[in-house]
């Protein structure tokens, strides 16, 4: 087995189980690390151990891997990570417009995960890191996104089209944070609650309302805010009026985004009914901070499946073509 693809092997699988982003960073980086180094030191295994970026676990499993093993390592992770989901609609899916880089508090460069979307078969990813005031996570700022958005657009190609984005805050006040007119450059905008989340019911309704119909959110993002598992812990969902938002979000065009992380599960249930019967177009996302975790879109399938929202009113089963003029 080639090392430095038992190596990137393991990282998916730990990014995808949500493990500490430092394992996973630490198996990446000695992949990039093996694959830089010249034969006669890959092939000496005092002179490779020495290598900067090369640890106790990964030497061991290079040396498996060189030896024509599998690592013993990804023998038990694949053994213990849960099977990818299938579902029926899981196949038409072509893209996902919710995704971090480590522009923001991803872990990877923004090469890394269109690579990971390439080899998924996406038609298309939106890049959308944090907006300034989630300092925590390094939102950017005004300036950051400028130099940001070409470097997004130039890594699209014939196979995958690249769309330039962000997850912006939606403040207290109903406002979205960043410059109108940088929003306006975009191409998806996926506008989420991160903070004040237990507001009380009317002023959060009235915080949603007011960005729904700001004309310039594209995708209202994991919109309770809760988390059932995982090792953030649990926290309860917001408490807004459910259905005047999401009525809003259908007299707007905002697709309801379902996203994709099993720690997320958001919307609950309910929600996604009451966004069905509010005629609510939807987005299924990964929310991804790392390359493993664009795979979570199965999640998102499945659930969206068991709910009986049909496909047509997946704006992510569109084309790009069909997307984008939507997103205009």
């Amino acid at each position: 087995m080639d090392p430095a693809a038992a190596l990137l092997e393991i990282a998916a699988l730990l990014e995808r189980e949500r493990a500490s982003r430092y394992r996973a960073k630490a198996f990446r980086q000695a992949a990039a690390t093996f694959q830089d180094l010249p034969d006669d030191v890959r092939a000496d295994p005092v002179r490779l151990r020495a290598a900067k970026g090369i640890g106790d676990s990964t030497f061991e499993v290079i040396r498996q891997a060189q030896a024509g093993e599998v690592p013993r390592y990804l023998i038990e992770l694949r053994g213990e990570v849960e099977p990818e989901l299938t579902s029926q609609l899981r196949p038409l899916l072509r893209g996902d417009l919710h995704a971090h880089t480590d522009w923001s508090d991803g872990t990877t460069p923004i090469g890394t995960m269109v690579d990971a979307a390439r080899a998924l078969g996406h038609e298309y990813l939106a890049i959308t890191d944090h907006s300034p005031r989630l300092r925590v996570a390094r939102g950017l700022s005004a300036e950051r996104l400028r130099e940001q958005i070409p470097l997004v657009r130039g890594a699209s190609d014939s196979g995958l089209r690249v769309l330039a984005g962000i997850e912006v805050d939606i403040l207290e006040d109903g406002a979205l944070d960043q410059e109108p007119d940088l929003l306006d450059e975009l191409d998806i905008v996926v506008a989420s609650v991160h903070s004040k989340l237990r507001m009380d019911a009317a002023g959060m309704t009235a915080r949603m309302l007011a960005a729904v119909a700001s004309g310039r959110a594209n995708v209202l993002g994991h919109c309770t805010g809760r988390l059932v598992q995982g090792d953030r812990g649990t926290r309860p969902p917001s408490d807004f009026d459910a259905r005047a938002v999401f009525a809003a979000c259908a007299e707007h065009g905002v697709a309801v985004e379902i996203n994709s992380r099993p720690e997320r599960q958001d919307p609950p249930d309910e929600l996604i009914a009451i966004a069905l019967d509010e005629g609510c177009l939807f987005s299924i996302d990964s929310d991804a901070h790392a390359p493993g975790q664009l795979s979570l879109l199965d999640h998102g399938a499945l659930r969206a499946e068991r709910a009986g929202v049909p496909a047509a009113r997946i704006v992510t089963t569109w084309g790009v073509d069909r997307l984008l003029a939507w997103a205009e």
